[in-house]
């Protein structure tokens, strides 16, 4: 327990003084947001400041910080610690800065923004990639929430051959359709609060218990980090997807390799590279700059605070002797967590909050490839009509991929494990535009905050990719060389071509 709670004082204080030194970094100011100067009753239009807040917090967090981190917990307690340094230096300071540099610039998407401070060659890979990783998320967060509602909620197999599969699939399928071509205000603005209001509850009531009940969390100075209770490797034997071992990204904390398996099987509650498409949509919507601070940045401290209390909740419940995951999937450890701590009717309502979480990313998600799309194409989006024609062969492409995953066996394996590595990798992009952003407004001293999280991560992809199962399958020794020659040529090229752009700026000025 008191690693936990050492991890939290790292994620609360470290967010309150790192949070007030990028905005130091980045200088908001009192302008006319593009809200005010392009406001045009769909996409841009002013809303207060807590609501943005809410918006962008329900936005970012999906399944990741609740499944990311059940798997990632079986590494043992030193997750309560890289979680929220993580967190801090990593995943909340690329949300503000992506979000501020969106918002400064005439609330760009981050496709924009990747082509402003990159390259034709970088942009054509990322907006691919990006993409391809919209669609990933839309159908993923289809999938993952419609199976925690059939099978904890409604008691249903959750199965292909089951009918009440295929309608819950419908009408998330449905509300997501709604909330990606309606007015944002319309629909999302209206709903979100409530939702909002079923989040705070699961996440809060599932911390509180904790404590009640007093689950018997380890320390990182137990050697080893298992208990009596509870073998994580035999956990990991059965695997929290049922595949042989966190949910197939690779071989478990058994085999070692802390880095790069457990950052990228954590995933969102350290940093995510989709969170990114989120901020973007907010920087639409923000009367000021100045609220920046907490709209971006705390809002993702608080998805840090909810990969640790899940992380924190399947660890105990584990070490009580109750092994849900072995019998099934990992939503099964999510909804013994819930009526455990909170019983029947409250472990139902915080159910239905895990459930809210992937549920306003993916509705998010779809939005933000219609609106990226749109930009890139330059297609007018005024008239739900035409909104609806982008809209639509989107969704068919969603449908596809669920379809497919969910009639093939090892479907959604596959997809999952694709999308935590591609989540992360696009953060990459992010990192970069930032660095040049930085050289390019007289920040290059400060270039060292994108560039230390940046560089991490480009270890962590590239050495993952190599060896997983799902890239090209190389020994270990050879993904580590792979990663730390890609991880310098990262570094060395974004520093080369910041400063080229600073000079270029310099001369033109």
């Amino acid at each position: 327990m008191i690693t936990f709670i050492i991890g939290l004082v790292i994620l609360f204080v470290g967010a309150a003084l790192y949070s007030k030194f990028c905005e130091h970094v980045f200088g908001p100011d009192d302008r006319k947001t593009p809200a005010y100067t392009k406001g045009d009753g769909v996409d841009y239009v002013p809303m207060r400041g807590w609501k943005n807040s809410l918006i962008n917090l329900l936005n970012i967090a999906g399944t990741g910080p609740i499944l990311g981190p059940i798997q990632g917990i079986l590494f043992g307690p030193l997750a309560f610690i890289t979680i929220p340094i993580g967190n801090v230096i990593g995943g909340a300071m690329h949300d503000y800065f992506c979000g501020m540099i969106c918002l400064r610039d005439g609330g760009s998407q981050m496709p924009d923004t990747i082509k402003k401070y990159s390259n034709k060659g970088i942009f054509t890979v990322y907006n691919i990639f990006l993409s391809v990783l919209l669609l990933l998320v839309g159908a993923v967060f289809v999938y993952t929430p419609g199976d925690i509602a059939a099978t904890q909620v409604f008691g249903r197999s959750g199965k292909v051959d089951d009918w009440a599969t295929w309608v819950i699939y419908g009408v998330i399928f449905l509300y997501y359709l709604v909330a990606t071509v309606f007015p944002i205000d319309a629909i999302i603005g209206r709903i979100y609060p409530v939702f909002g209001a079923i989040l705070l509850f699961s996440a809060v009531g599932v911390f509180v218990g904790i404590f009640v009940h007093q689950y018997p969390l380890l320390e990182v100075w137990d050697t080893p980090w298992q208990s009596e209770y509870f073998n994580y490797s035999d956990f990991f034997g059965a695997g929290p997807f049922g595949d042989g071992g966190n949910g197939g990204l690779a071989d478990g904390p058994v085999g070692g390799h802390f880095l790069p398996v457990f950052f990228v099987t954590v995933a969102c509650g350290i940093l995510s590279g989709f969170h990114s498409t989120q901020t973007a949509i907010i920087s639409r919507t923000m009367k000021s700059e100045r609220q920046g601070r907490t709209t971006f940045y705390w809002m993702m401290i608080l998805e840090g605070f909810i990969a640790m209390v899940w992380a924190a909740g399947a660890m105990g419940i584990y070490n009580i002797g109750d092994q849900p995951a072995k019998a099934g999937l990992a939503t099964s450890t999510i909804g013994v967590v819930c009526k455990d701590i909170l019983g029947p009717v409250g472990g139902i309502i915080a159910i239905v909050g895990v459930i809210v979480l992937p549920v306003t990313s993916g509705d998010t998600a779809l939005r933000s490839l219609r609106m990226s799309l749109a930009d890139t194409f330059h297609l007018e989006q005024k008239s739900n009509g035409k909104r609806m024609m982008l809209a639509v062969p989107v969704f068919a492409l969603v449908a596809a991929i669920i379809v497919w995953a969910k009639f093939n066996s090892d479907g959604f394996n596959i997809l999952w494990r694709y999308f935590a590595w591609s989540n992360q990798t696009l953060s990459l992009f992010a990192f970069l535009a930032i660095t040049v952003w930085m050289f390019e407004n007289g920040k290059a001293k400060y270039c060292w905050v994108p560039l230390l999280p940046g560089a991490f991560y480009a270890f962590i992809c590239s050495s993952f990719i190599s060896n997983a199962t799902i890239g090209f399958n190389l020994p270990w020794n050879i993904a580590y060389i792979i990663g730390v020659v890609f991880t310098i040529a990262y570094v060395a090229l974004i520093v080369v071509y910041g400063k080229k752009r600073a000079g270029r700026v310099l001369r033109t000025a």
